[in-house]
């Protein structure tokens, strides 16, 4: 049942709504004594939010920029970002707020500033000298579109260009407009009947700064005298323009047009180019003029000393070439180099030794910004390789389909997964280090390891080394190679239930501690992993085949025995075995001819190499069942202590032993309850409506809604894509019960029915009409036992209810600390020890986690619940309800993590209508509840995830992680840990002029423009042509105002600073700011030279 969409109205009121409703039920006397006890110390002043880093690759570019000196680069995006990048782990990120497409950046160069232009006709200048850069000042033009801006290098003065042919200039100081306007009939005069079109370029003669030259989109180029304010020279070519671009001597200049041509051009002879080239054009033989090619989007003209000057263009192609992938080319007097790029170029830069346009410019490297990549080109080696780009921009090298974060993890796991990870690189990458390697690092207060695990469409699984607000790449597995691939479409087998795709992860399960790694797939498949540092070959692929029913087809028991094709001991029955064969399932089609007993993806049963890393331990896959195909796995769990893997769906559980390779537990949704199903179900046939299973899971944005326990939308409605609806509590209806799916699974140690006197290992489950179910577990001894003997799972009858589907559970003891599921440490599997035998014995007890005590004394435990809807903390083994919380009435829990922080736990959630809310545990007292951001789509639902220290983070964008902090410390020391952009560097000397030009007037002139352009001598700009708008300038960008005259403006600007502080403090930060900021620049430069040589994971 959908409701009327009143979210918005309410999303004021959940705060209000949630904290009312937090009275414990009366009947809990037992624990109600013991709860005093529990000293909870996090308080709501622990909690801020705020966001802190963002990486990955900037989504949808469109313009580029570099600063020679600092060595910084910049991107900026149609959605109006900005990313900055220096050496690699300074990166930032920053947002125009009307949220216009970037059409150009501007550096100052070594000024520590930037201007952005944007398709709304807005300039912006950017104050870099601050860790979080931001706007000084903005100018909006009324009346006229900008289409290209220049600035001279050590000039005050920005020209920019007009869609109406145009150019005004601004003075970047105050960003006022010069009264000084060259307007586009005086520039062409008499030289066109018609309209030259837009200004496509703008740049001053490198010889010469009172010459500039103005290209016209329709092919006029004029060279204009700025002092005399008239045209000296102007070149027409009947083909439209994309670029033009200067030789350093300020003699020629080279044009690129739409038609695939090059013309050069002597400045003094305008009458006709002195070179056409066609780079990719055919030379036909009778004199014929070659075929017209593709556009030549942009060209530059580079010089060297010591030999050709390089030329390098971008498009041109012949349009033959159909297929061929966009690529750059470099020209280098006789050679041509054509390379190709995977995606289509958006801009290109040279990298060159110098900042001054009129010496030779010594290029050294190409930037290339592609629409999904950045690459940069040595141009110094021969081959011109490209440089290993050391940013985490390859997140999205297949999209992700999941995510987990992991904070304060064993300390020796990323240096093992960057040991296994390192021999993945790839060879052939230029041996020069990484030339945009301006800024500095910020001095990290965060010491604890953090890892990032992405699941992505093509069946990969990436770590990343998050620590201390960076991103690095660790190790990358590929899960598809273990089953058969199709090599085309018409050989794909007809098991598939999804077109694109079969191998995309939806789930990861993992434990840091054991290593053992968990996947399952959108083709119902799971995927146990081992990690091992030596390399192994196995002879063939363990697996198991499971048929994982809805229906009974005893009509008259519906809680009574297994239906026959169901191989499940649930009591003492012997486990089954592995089948010795790789492929158990003979019959593809039950006797009606529908299609029965076979998985849809086939493993191979060729021996399979494995790296070093993780390896192969078991592969399970859900079978076709009549003619219906497995249901999407909702749930999944693992436990290294107990050497079980757990996963649900729509239909059942299925609980596998992955040590005796055996399916212990195989049972439909209805029967897991036996006699106690509250609401009377009847057996039914299965659904012959095909679930759009995984359609488009790689475009999160499109995706099904399908209930899943780590990274999806806990929703029942498979069809529903929209997050307004809420769910109705009401069970009733016949479409929900009959897709109860399991969307939640926690294995742990505990009192599994009211009568026990002490814990035992036990698998709690949830579903998604917000019922929590136990089944006992009865492990054999450790040691070989555990191999010989069955693991017994019998379903324990406690039944706990929630309004709203499962998504979280989490175990306290008796003081109120977190109660981890157990687990076995890792250790090398594919090493065989003597001694080693000794140790399994210990090693194969589950590890007990919880205080010593709290089994002798048989002391309580908690149980915290978290659904869409509430969140229950349950006394054990009495099963009252001590605490409960109603989170949201007109919305939903997307994501609920119970985690670490200050030395306490709390609950945190992500709603569908944008908040993000912490309750204290275990009397769920509301902490925090802000109004983080509305939901827009189905990618931040699946990716949204929290974890311990205060730490969250979601998919921003297709390409981009956005890592963000609850914690109110983090956001204090966010500043410090920060990077620097700006560093104080000295300005390169400039070219010397030689004694004979000098003598004899040769070189590069100088132009005063300040009496050009000032108001003294070209007047006032017309007030409506543009708006200047002061801009918030940022705490740093304060310094200034708050030393000298702390004024009204200083103190608006601090008023504004994003964390919300109280002024007092700001202002004494401020006056701290700017007493330490002289000496940062001293201990960041020692910080990088005592870290200089050290390996990363050795700070």
């Amino acid at each position: 049942m959908r409701k009327f969409n009143i979210r918005k109205v309410l999303d004021g009121l959940t705060a209000g709504s949630s904290s009312a409703s937090q009275q414990p039920p009366p009947q809990q006397h037992p624990p109600g004594n013991r709860e005093p006890e529990i000293q909870e110390t996090l308080q709501s002043e622990h909690f801020q939010l705020c966001k802190t880093v963002r990486h990955g690759f900037p989504y949808q570019p469109s313009a580029l920029a570099f600063d020679p000196v600092q060595k910084i680069l910049a991107v900026g995006t149609q959605t109006g970002a900005l990313r900055l990048f220096g050496r690699p782990g300074v990166e930032c990120y920053c947002q125009h707020d009307s949220g216009a497409a970037v059409i150009q950046l501007q550096f100052l160069i070594n000024e520590g500033a930037l201007v952005s232009a944007l398709a709304d006709d807005t300039l912006h200048l950017w104050n870099l000298r601050q860790k979080r850069p931001a706007i000084l000042h903005s100018l909006k033009f009324c009346r006229e579109r900008v289409t290209f801006c220049h600035l001279p290098f050590q000039s005050k003065w920005l020209y920019v260009g007009t869609e109406r042919g145009n150019i005004h200039i601004v003075n970047v100081e105050s960003f006022t407009l010069s009264g000084y306007v060259i307007m586009w009939n005086k520039a062409i005069e008499l030289s066109s009947k018609s309209h030259p079109g837009p200004v496509v370029h703008i740049s001053d003669n490198p010889m010469d700064e009172g010459k500039l030259l103005i290209g016209f989109e329709s092919g006029t180029v004029v060279l204009w005298d700025l002092k005399s304010k008239k045209a000296d020279y102007r070149y027409t070519y009947d083909e439209a323009i994309h670029s033009v671009a200067w030789h350093h001597e300020g003699k020629q200049f080279i044009c690129s047009h739409s038609d695939g041509t090059l013309t050069i051009w002597n400045v003094r002879s305008p009458a006709k180019p002195v070179q056409t080239i066609t780079p990719h054009g055919k030379n036909l033989k009778d004199g014929k003029k070659p075929e017209p090619c593709k556009p030549i989007l942009k060209v530059e003209f580079k010089t060297t000393r010591s030999g050709e000057p390089f030329i390098i263009l971008s498009g041109g192609l012949s349009y033959d070439t159909v297929g061929r992938r966009p690529c750059l080319t470099v020209m280098h007097g006789k050679s041509t180099a054509v390379l190709e790029m995977d995606y289509s170029i958006v801009d290109f830069l040279t990298l060159c030794e110098t900042p001054y346009p009129n010496d030779f410019q010594e290029p050294y490297a190409v930037v290339v910004l592609l629409e999904k990549d950045l690459v940069l080109i040595d141009l110094a080696q021969n081959g011109y390789p490209i440089f290993e780009n050391p940013y985490p921009l390859s997140i999205h090298e297949s999209p992700v389909t999941c995510c987990e974060y992991f904070a304060d993890c064993p300390v020796d796991l990323i240096p093992a997964l960057y040991s296994v990870g390192a021999r993945q690189k790839r060879q052939g990458y230029s041996k020069k280090e990484w030339p945009i390697n301006g800024g500095n690092w910020g001095l990290g207060a965060q010491s604890y390891p953090e890892i990032i695990i992405t699941g992505h469409a093509d069946g990969s699984v990436k770590f990343w080394d998050a620590s201390a607000i960076t991103l690095q790449v660790l190790y990358k597995l590929k899960t598809a190679k273990v089953f058969e691939k199709s090599r085309n479409k018409d050989d794909r087998p007809n098991t598939d239930i999804v077109d694109e795709d079969p191998y995309a992860i939806q789930i990861i399960s993992w434990c840091p501690e054991s290593r053992m790694l968990c996947v399952a797939g959108v083709s119902a498949h799971v995927i146990i992993y081992r990690f091992s540092k030596q390399e192994v070959i196995t002879e063939v692929i363990p697996m198991l085949e499971v048929r994982l029913l809805y229906e009974i087809n005893d009509v008259d028991s519906p809680e009574g025995e297994q239906a026959p094709p169901l191989p499940t001991p649930v009591g003492g029955a012997s486990p089954q075995p592995i089948p010795p064969q790789s492929h158990p399932s003979t019959s593809s089609s039950s006797s009606d001819g529908l299609r029965d007993n076979v998985p849809c993806l086939k493993v191979k049963n060729s021996p399979l190499k494995q790296s070093p890393g993780y390896q192969t331990e078991l592969v399970i896959q859900l079978v076709w069942v009549g003619g219906e195909p497995p249901q999407q796995i909702t749930s999944l769990a693992v436990n290294s202590s107990y050497g079980l893997v757990v996963f649900g769906n729509c239909n059942g559980i299925a609980m596998v032993d992955y040590l005796q390779k055996a399916v212990l537990l195989n049972l439909g949704t209805i029967e897991l309850y036996g006699s106690n199903d509250p609401y009377r179900r009847e057996p039914r046939s299965p659904r012959k409506s095909r679930q759009p299973s995984g359609a488009g899971l790689c475009d999160i944005s499109e995706g099904t809604v399908v209930p899943e326990d780590r990274c999806k939308s806990p929703t029942s409605d498979v069809k529903d894509n929209s997050f307004s609806r809420s769910r109705s509590s009401s069970v009733t209806s016949i479409d929900k019960e009959s897709r109860e799916a399991i969307s939640a699974l926690h294995f742990c140690e505990t009192f599994t029915r009211k009568a026990d006197s002490s814990p035992s290992p036990c698998l709690w489950v949830g579903t998604t009409l917000g019922t929590v179910l136990v089944i006992a577990l009865s492990l054999p001894p450790g040691g070989e036992q555990r191999l010989l003997q069955p693991v017994i799972v019998s379903p324990s009858g406690t039944i706990l209810r929630l309004k709203g589907a499962i998504l979280r559970m989490a175990f306290l003891d008796t003081t109120g600390c977190l109660v981890p599921p157990a687990f076995e440490s890792w250790r090398e599997h594919n090493v065989p020890e003597e001694k080693d035998e000794k140790e399994k014995l210990k090693k194969r007890r589950p590890v007990s986690v919880s205080p010593s005590s709290s089994q002798e004394i048989s002391e309580n435990q908690y149980a915290v619940i978290c659904s869409e809807k509430q969140a229950k903390v349950i006394s054990l083994p009495t099963q009252n309800c001590a605490y409960k919380q109603n989170i949201t009435e007109t919305s939903f829990v997307l994501r609920g993590d119970i985690v670490a922080l200050n030395n306490s736990i709390c609950l945190a959630c992500f709603c569908a209508n944008g908040h993000i809310m912490t309750f204290s545990l275990p009397s769920l007292r509301p902490l925090l509840d802000v109004y983080y951001l509305p939901l827009t789509n189905m990618r931040i639902a699946r990716t949204f995830c929290f974890t311990n220290n205060g730490q969250a983070l979601y998919l921003v964008s297709p390409t981009e992680i956005q890592r963000l902090t609850y914690s109110q410390e983090t956001c204090e020391n966010l500043q410090e840990m920060l990077g620097e952009l700006f560093t104080p560097v000295e300005t390169p000397e400039a070219p010397n002029r030689g004694f004979f030009k000098g003598l004899f007037g040769g070189g590069a002139q100088s132009l005063d423009r300040e009496e050009l352009f000032g108001e003294s001598s070209s007047g006032k700009a017309s007030r409506s042509l543009a708006q200047h708008i002061p801009g918030p300038g940022g705490i740093e960008g304060v310094k200034g105002a708050a030393s000298g005259v702390v004024g009204e403006l200083a103190r608006a600007r601090l008023a504004l600073d994003e964390r919300g502080q109280k002024l007092g403090d700001l202002e004494e930060r401020t006056a701290a700011m700017l007493s330490s900021a002289d000496s940062f620049s001293k201990h960041a430069h020692e910080m990088m030279l005592k870290y200089k040589d050290k390996k990363w994971y050795q700070f």
